[in-house]
């Protein structure tokens, strides 16, 4: 029998189907459409992010050789903070899915933190009243579609972020979860509580009824509604948001235990174990993984918003390469940087600056500045913004991360992991299967049906491929990171629309 472990990310929707060794045996992929009506707008069609789940099903079973009545479970991953509205009664969405980089409301997160509310945000939910978070979100759409909150008082509106609208439509409307994990990211969660928090739902103005039920990450929820999912009924077994899922497919199980997972954003996890850790200034807090039965355990979070898109950025919007693999030997092909930085705040800044209003900023540029310095100005960017955040777990946290394990697309790159050991002056690992996120959904839902026996079986088959060991200088190490502050601090601020 087979899992169906579904990815269903910003750019788009990636399946594998593991099977009872956890083994890959198929892949399915569809890419996924982005809108950006405004700029600081980011959306999605929700319609278009259930029809990639299916469609990637169907293409990962027809490369396996395998038909829909194999499947044993699906786990779903999911990005995270992204947020849809639907009416209960046609599985109809209000308003377009605002993705999690969406910008929109900075405006009302600055108006919370002027009032003084910036304190209670962070006690409780772990979090930063920043746009980034779902909270504001699904206010602005209450707030925005005719008819809506007087729809959503009276129970016929659905609120979720993107793991509750799939497992609503692919049930039929038979479920409405979401897991610890999600529900830790929309600035509605009390952490301590491990529920909905009245005061939060008040302050950001969300009314309760929309909301969804709590569950573990890991453990049978419903059934699929054979009209909706390929004339079969399969488990849902597992829900977890994206980073989580790559943190536990890391093996990342004991505190201190860390990852990177390197896509649209990157997101650098650390394990800090079943105690709850005290707040953060800049850090957030929120649930590593919840297994059925057992207490959650926690994590602290740097979360930064703009990698993986800035190498689009490069591609689509410029023209500078034509494939992201075109970076690594354009970044080889000089000596040095020559001075030229890239700070890509083209969705703010996240951690640990968090600064909404910073823009996307390229600096030192001269005459003799070309395409290869644009390239490596990005890749050297991802590496400092991951300094940043580990930086901050030392500083603020007094948690010293000394092994990065590595994943997502950029993880392939062999220029970009060794100028990130390079910069942090540690070991980085990258394994063999850099999917995490997919796996993440796999594992966690084969623990719920049994297909795996336990979290020792799974991490036993996480296998390195590459280890990067730094070889600069620490002077010079000093010297390349204590510019790019310089360039970061010139970019805050900029937007004061």
């Amino acid at each position: 029998m087979l899992v169906a472990a579904v990815d269903q990310g910003t750019s788009g929707t990636t399946v594998c189907l593991l099977d009872d060794e956890a083994d890959v045996v198929g892949r399915g992929h569809r890419p996924i459409g982005v809108s950006f009506p405004r700029p600081g707008w980011v959306e999605q069609d929700p319609q278009e992010l259930l029809g990639s789940v299916v469609a990637a099903v169907a293409d990962a079973l027809a490369d396996a050789g395998r038909r829909p009545s194999d499947l044993a479970a699906i786990g779903i991953t999911n990005q995270r903070e992204t947020t849809v509205l639907w009416e209960r009664s046609t599985g109809r969405p209000l308003y377009p899915a605002i993705v999690w980089q969406d910008r929109r409301t900075a405006g009302a997160c600055e108006r919370l933190a002027a009032a003084g509310h910036g304190e209670l945000v962070g006690e409780r939910t772990g979090l930063v009243l920043d746009p980034y978070f779902s909270g504001t979100k699904a206010a602005w759409v209450l707030d925005h579609v005719p008819g809506a909150r007087r729809e959503a008082a009276a129970g016929r509106v659905a609120f979720g972020t993107v793991d509750s609208w799939l497992v609503w439509r692919l049930t039929g409307g038979r479920a409405h979860i979401t897991d610890v994990t999600n529900a830790s990211r929309t600035m509605l969660f009390d952490l301590a509580r491990g529920d909905w928090s009245p005061e939060l739902l008040e302050l950001l103005d969300v009314p309760p009824e929309p909301l969804p039920r709590i569950v573990p990450s890991s453990k049978v929820y419903a059934h699929t509604d054979p009209e909706v999912f390929l004339g079969v009924e399969v488990p849902i077994a597992a829900v977890v948001g994206d980073q989580q899922a790559a943190l536990f497919a890391q093996g990342c199980f004991d505190p201190g235990q860390a990852k990177n997972t390197y896509g649209t954003g990157s997101f650098v996890l650390v394990n800090t174990g079943p105690v709850l850790p005290p707040p953060q200034s800049s850090l957030l807090r929120t649930v590593a993984f919840g297994l059925d039965g057992e207490p959650p355990a926690y994590a602290l979070e740097g979360a930064i918003l703009s990698t993986g898109s800035a190498v689009q950025w490069l591609r689509d919007s410029l023209g500078v390469i034509s494939d992201s693999a075109q970076t690594a030997p354009l970044a080889a092909s000089l000596e040095s940087n020559d001075g030229v930085y890239f700070v890509p705040a083209l969705a703010g800044l996240g951690a640990p600056h968090w600064d909404p209003r910073a823009r996307g900023m390229i600096i030192g540029l001269t005459r003799a500045t070309g395409r290869a310095h644009l390239a490596r100005a990005v890749l050297e960017a991802i590496a400092y913004r991951t300094r940043d955040v580990v930086e901050e777990m030392a500083a603020g946290a007094g948690v010293t991360v000394t092994e990065l394990r590595a994943d997502g697309g950029a993880a392939s790159n062999p220029w970009l992991m060794q100028f990130q050991a390079d910069i942090l002056g540690i070991e980085v690992d990258v394994p063999e299967n850099t999917e995490t996120t997919a796996l993440g959904s796999g594992y966690l839902a084969g623990l719920a049906t049994g297909l795996y026996s336990g979290r020792d079986e799974l991490d036993a088959r996480r296998r390195t491929a590459v280890r990067y060991q730094p070889s600069m200088s620490a002077d010079r190490r000093e010297e390349l990171y204590g510019q790019w502050l310089r360039a970061v601090e010139r970019s805050r601020g900029w937007d004061r629309d």
